[in-house]
């Protein structure tokens, strides 16, 4: 079996050129392996169950297998390989948009008062998720899209196929309502 220590390793060059032939079995189930945990710590955040997030990883691979053909070794794999995760969760969220239109209002909530700092450094990764849960499908997507992976609300609306307008409006939403949750489960305790 096949190992990859690094990631720019020419181990890895040979891995994803045995993968570009497509009875390669044993170099596309090494890449598997390899990203698994990678693909879905990405996953996870464009998902709301566990087996949501392992079909966003498993079509993403399927693509990653269809397409590999396509990828230029001059630029790293796992950036390419992140975009078709993130575009595969798009994907997901777009063909069951249908089942979140309903939007929720904005509430107004204020800012954090300071002492807040220092329990948001205690967070724990369970806890961020918790809270990320906890919004709408459509506004826990614009949240990653825009926060985590940097894409402007430009890009956003292109990728989702909404208004900008509407991809400003939903983060917002998303900001109020994760600063709500968090004086909820924080705020009581901590004061």
């Amino acid at each position: 079996m096949l190992e990859i220590s690094d990631p720019n390793s020419n181990i890895e060059q040979e891995l994803i050129k045995n993968c570009k032939q497509e009875d390669n079995i044993e170099a596309k189930e090494a890449l598997y392996k390899h990203y698994y945990s990678y693909a879905m710590s990405i996953s996870l955040r464009y998902a709301y169950t566990k087996d949501e997030a392992v079909m966003i990883v498993n079509d993403s691979f399927l693509k990653v297998y269809d397409n590999i053909h396509s990828y230029n070794s001059k630029y790293p794999f796992r950036a390419w390989f992140k975009r078709i995760l993130i575009n595969t969760a798009i994907d997901r969220y777009r063909s069951n948009i249908t089942r979140i239109k309903n939007v929720e209002p904005i509430t107004t909530v204020d800012t954090l008062p300071n002492h807040y700092e220092d329990i948001v450094s205690k967070l724990t990764v369970n806890d961020i998720m918790a809270l990320l849960n906890e919004l709408t499908e459509h506004q826990r997507i614009i949240f990653n899209l825009c926060e985590v992976e940097g894409y402007s609300h430009k890009e956003i609306a292109q990728k989702l196929e909404i208004a900008i307008s509407t991809s400003r409006s939903s983060l917002t939403r998303a900001k109020a309502k994760l600063r709500e949750l968090f004086k909820l489960k924080f705020g009581t305790s901590y004061e």
